[in-house]
């Protein structure tokens, strides 16, 4: 069983107190590179959630709000002591979720940008008076707290996810209900044992619920207190989501699926493209929305691109991300496993060329550690190009003109984020500007910043997370005209 200085609790808090589950069920969390139960944590009831946001209620404050300098002093240290521990916090995160200890350290630090980023910003949310006069009066414009929000968070970021939503949450005055994935709140607890010890955050200001997403889910969908969701996951449950919120009309904000495309047109430099692409496909084992899902290769450089990815993918280490030098972790679990080895047996079965990995009927299915693989030969009707991989998986596919690969980029539902890699400037704001992408880097392959705005088209999402955009997500703006 895992033991940390920040995992004395394994259960709920709510208030300004941790809680056991109502009816004292728990459920088992698994470090995914070893298949080992590392802890069993509180499954919060119904009950318990709607006492979450009873305390969330109480902790609002509308008439006398809290000041925006009290604000900044939560986010101060927050930030700060996610720094501090960083290193404790990380090795929690890898042994829950496998990916690399320094990924997993690194994922701490880009947390805590977002703390930072939202109280440097804070100002931007003060009351401003319109130059103007219209109608003979002064006009005074408030962002007020949205109200208690529901911050709902996926597994495979789990800092970096709440800290996008927490951070602007708090800025703006709103308390909230936070529910981790299944598969890693354990990193979510320590979060909250650091807020505990070191913040002096009002009680109820924060509030941590784990257990079933449909119960829940169910409380925050329904519960009349909850004006807010925001929400990181699939884009299956952001429909049902705007679905079951509909009757209340609550506001929504939400960062769903993705399917990007790498694009590598013929005068690209193809080994600054191959760098991008191994730094943004393997993070977090293709375990995010944002890596390359589609890679599409000019004809030209297809065989010169497809051997320099070989090389560097032949080099990288999969194994226990507690390990020193692996590149490469374990997936989350048998499922995840399963999809990537599918989505690779059905191109090779249809045409598909292996031009580094190992074949689908090599691999036992006995642990969790698929190794990267790189594809050529993809086309549209293969299930890897349709779908999200969301495992190590490299497809390439091959085409001619820019009009052909901005239409394949596009034939999708999803928006999320895309990758143009050109030495033309002209080219690179063209085909950027034809993408319906979020985020499209262009000769990189980073992904969001907390300085940043970022969020998803058509079915990806709605709304923005970073930046000053994501800053005023969880604020109404409140406009007082005043008469002479």
């Amino acid at each position: 069983m895992i033991e940390s200085p920040l995992l004395t609790h394994m259960n709920g808090y709510i208030g300004g107190r941790w809680q056991d589950a109502a009816d004292g069920n728990t459920f088992d969390v698994y470090n995914p590179a070893t298949g080992e139960k590392i802890a069993a944590v509180a499954s919060m009831t119904a009950d318990d959630v709607n006492d979450a946001v009873d305390a969330g209620s109480r902790a609002l404050r509308l008439t006398r709000p809290y000041s925006i300098e009290a604000r900044q002093g939560w986010l101060e240290g927050i930030r700060d002591a996610l720094k501090e521990n960083r290193e404790e916090v990380g090795r929690i995160l890898c042994l829950e979720h496998g990916k690399p200890l320094k990924e997993a350290q690194g994922e701490v630090d880009y947390a805590a940008g977002f703390f930072d980023y939202c109280a440097k910003h804070i100002q931007a949310l003060d009351a401003h008076t319109l130059a103007e006069k219209p109608k003979d009066c002064t006009w005074t414009v408030h962002y007020r707290p949205v109200g208690v929000t529901g911050l709902i968070t996926p597994w495979n970021f789990p800092i970096g996810m709440i800290a996008k939503k927490l951070s602007a949450a708090l800025a703006a005055g709103c308390p909230s209900v936070i529910k981790p994935a299944s598969e890693t709140p354990l990193t979510m607890i320590a979060l909250f044992s650091l807020m505990d010890q070191h913040v002096d955050l009002p009680a109820g200001m924060v509030n941590l619920v784990m257990g079933k997403a449909s119960v829940i889910g169910k409380v925050l969908c329904e519960h009349p207190d909850v004006p807010m969701l925001s929400f990181t996951g699939s884009t299956e449950v952001g429909r049902k989501l705007l679905v079951d919120t509909s009757e209340q009309v609550k506001k929504l904000a939400l960062e769903l699926g993705g399917n990007a495309p790498f694009i590598v047109f013929e005068d690209a430099d193809l080994d600054a493209a191959a760098d991008n692409l191994i730094a943004n496909k393997f993070r977090g084992g293709g375990q995010t929305c944002v890596c390359a899902n589609r890679v599409f290769v000019h004809e030209n450089v297809m065989d010169r691109f497809g051997e320099k990815l070989a090389e560097r993918v032949n080099r990288m280490t999969v194994g226990d991300g507690m390990k020193e030098g692996v590149d490469l972790g374990p997936l989350i679990n048998k499922a995840g496993f399963d999809k990537v080895r599918r989505h690779v047996s059905d191109a090779l079965e249809r045409g598909a060329r292996l031009v580094a990995g190992r074949q689908p009927d090599e691999l036992s299915g006995s642990d969790l550690f698929y190794p990267p693989t790189v594809l050529s030969g993809i086309n549209r009707d293969m299930a890897c190009s349709r779908e999200e991989t969301f495992g190590p998986l490299v497809p390439m596919a091959a085409f001619q003109s820019e009009e052909e690969v901005i239409d394949a980029g596009n034939d999708t539902e999803f928006g999320l984020a895309a990758y143009v890699f050109t030495a033309d400037a002209e080219r690179a704001q063209r085909v950027a500007a034809g993408l319906r992408f979020g985020h499209v880097g262009w000769n990189t392959g980073t992904g969001p910043t907390p300085e940043a705005p970022f969020g998803g088209m058509k079915a990806s999402g709605i709304g923005r997370e970073g930046g000053l955009e994501g800053l005023f997500e969880f604020v109404e703006p409140q406009t007082i005209p005043r008469g002479f």
